[in-house]
């Protein structure tokens, strides 16, 4: 089955339809499908779920899909950085579904592995809790969180090779795995495609059985928070 496609648009044609659930990777700026966001507010595809750790910046990452009002309801952890997404929350002209990071990442993963639910005990008392159901374990309050499973995934990567085999650099890999698992079509992007078995089996972050189709392309890499100091003289 051909995996590669030769822009974004094509890689998305036929997948997207108004009212969707999308999970995307990245983690601030670091590691985000930001040719695939682009391709998705080119499309024009709107009433969007999107399932991501955050939402970008104002022109850049998601905060595009906010500033052309195609983004409905954000299901995050961090929804700082973005003074758009600040007006259309407090103005309720976006839903918010705030999650802890470690259990937004989990119900990726878990939605990913086929499991619907799972106990935590990680927003117990907050306004987290709230509707939903509670279980004793030895003693100690757990709450019930859903497995994610969206109708697609869009993530960046760092390698890949033609059967879809990811690996990530560094840090970028952060919310890219799980939210790739949880996905029923996964669309990746990726800096450089190499040649099939070029890749140690034990470098493979993601395994392309999870991957069903990938663009390369050139990526922008920004610094979210740039700190400095003045150079002391000599």
């Amino acid at each position: 089955m051909k995996k590669v496609y030769d822009t974004a648009a094509e890689a998305l044609d036929g997948l997207l339809h108004d009212g969707m659930l999308i999970a995307a990777g990245g983690f601030g700026l670091c590691g985000i499908p930001e040719l695939l966001i682009a391709a998705i507010r080119d499309a024009g595809t709107k009433d969007l779920t999107v399932a991501s750790n955050n939402a970008g910046v104002d022109d850049f990452g998601l905060g595009v899909l906010l500033q052309s009002r195609q983004i409905r309801k954000m299901i995050s952890s961090y929804v700082g950085e973005n003074a758009e997404f600040m007006r259309q929350y407090l103005s309720g002209e976006l839903e918010l579904e705030f999650n802890p990071q470690g259990t937004l990442a989990e119900r990726m993963r878990a939605g990913g592995s086929g499991i619907p639910g799972f106990y935590t005990r990680t927003g117990v008392g907050t306004v987290i809790a709230e509707g939903k159901e509670h279980k004793e374990f030895d003693g100690e309050t757990y709450v019930m969180e859903r497995g994610i499973v969206a109708d697609l995934s869009i993530v960046k990567a760092w390698k890949a090779d033609d059967t879809g085999n990811l690996v990530f650099r560094k840090t970028a890999r952060n919310f890219n795995p799980p939210a790739a698992m949880c996905g029923r079509v996964c669309v990746a992007e990726v800096e450089e495609i190499v040649p099939r078995g070029s890749l140690d089996p034990d470098h493979i972050h993601l395994p392309g059985i999870y991957v069903h189709r990938l663009i390369q392309g050139e990526h922008e890499k920004r610094i979210e928070q740039r700190t400095t100091r003045k150079r002391e003289e000599a």
